[in-house]
């Protein structure tokens, strides 16, 4: 068929398809005797495809990947592309939400008797701002798509201190079976793990029979993670935008991740995890990571970090933001609740939250 017959029967304009065609994402054949082109039906399913994409918000930059998944039948990799563009519209509708939750507060406080005090209103206005500036200033400084590879390596060879004053991951079998006993899960729970990186911790709750779904941002670390754990559900996403409905799970669990956002950060995604929590009593979160008791053990931990010239420590120290248990214990009773917590070394923690009841 002809380029008018093709835009008639797909409901896309002719511009349209001349404008695919420049961007290299379909190539019709020409005639030879007058030069025009002709579309097959596979021209016509490609087509109906990227309009599909386009449809959903993807870039032509990701169209023209996920094609080339397509084209060489690279169904998996085409998933990857659709879950990166579901991530990119949750974080859109997070931020949406946000502000219309805001926007309530500001009309709340328009409606209460007596002359509104407009300084309540920038208030508002410039705490929604910075909360959306937390969420988009982000990023995966740590390039774990290159780390993927080796990233179990890393672990076992840390496990143990030695020699070493310090190691992100001593006591790391002994932390996460205590996230598996204080979480208990019961056979066929929806259970979330954040930052599952290759599924260590999700592979363990999958052992006692939870229906268990790893989300990460980085696109390697869950194909490692899917190689491991075929029975694995796994989706892209980070922690400040959860690619979930609300109230989609059991309980959440994270380990060794939760110190790659920043303080506000954290906030937010303790209330993107409270989100998609199912409001139960027997809803529960636990975390797993390095933390300092309060400000001044991180502040004699940095002084003595200064004095060893370790420089895995103080990179560590200069790059992550371990929370202050005290503090992430408030911020989760500010939520509704109540938590125990247990030390496995000097920084390495475990806390359980539970609804208060």
């Amino acid at each position: 068929m002809n380029i008018k017959e093709a835009s008639s029967r797909l409901g896309i304009s002719a511009r349209a398809i001349r404008f695919y065609e420049e961007k290299g994402l379909i190539q019709p054949a020409k005639q030879s005797s007058n030069g025009y082109r002709t579309y097959t039906e596979n021209d016509i399913w490609r087509l109906q495809t990227i309009a599909a994409l386009r449809e959903i918000g993807m870039s032509l930059q990701d169209i023209t990947h996920a094609l080339a998944e397509i084209d060489q039948g690279n169904q998996q990799g085409l998933e990857e592309y659709l879950e990166l563009q579901q991530a990119v519209m949750y974080a859109q509708w997070v931020e949406l939400k946000r502000m219309m939750d805001t926007t309530q507060r500001m009309m709340d406080l328009n409606r209460q008797d007596g002359s509104l005090d407009v300084s309540h209103l920038h208030e508002l206005a410039g705490s929604a701002r910075r909360l959306r500036e937390a969420r988009q200033n982000w990023h995966d400084r740590w390039n774990y798509d290159q780390q993927a590879a080796i990233h179990d390596q890393r672990v076992q060879a840390g496990k143990t201190k030695e020699d070493k004053p310090f190691s992100l991951y001593h006591n790391y079998d002994e932390a996460l079976e205590q996230t598996v006993q204080w979480i208990s899960p019961v056979s066929g729970e929806a259970g979330l793990d954040i930052g599952t990186g290759t599924g260590n911790l999700a592979g363990r709750m999958l052992n006692q029979s939870a229906v268990m779904t790893g989300m990460d941002q980085s696109r390697e670390m869950l194909r490692t993670c899917r190689r491991k754990y075929p029975q694995m559900h796994v989706k892209l996403g980070n922690f400040l935008a959860l690619p979930f409905a609300d109230h989609s799970f059991d309980f959440v669990v994270s380990s060794f991740a939760f110190h790659h956002l920043g303080p506000e950060q954290q906030q937010l995604a303790l209330e993107e995890i409270q989100r998609v929590l199912k409001a139960s009593g027997t809803s529960r979160i636990c975390l797993t990571d390095l933390m300092f008791t309060d400000s001044a053990h991180r502040d004699a931990y940095s002084r003595y970090a200064a004095t060893t010239g370790d420089a895995e420590q103080q990179r560590a120290l200069r790059e992550r933001h371990f929370p202050l248990l005290g503090e992430l214990c408030n911020w989760l009773g500010y939520l509704g609740y109540e938590t125990k917590h247990i030390r496995h070394n000097e920084l390495l923690h475990t806390v359980l939250a539970v609804p208060r009841p």
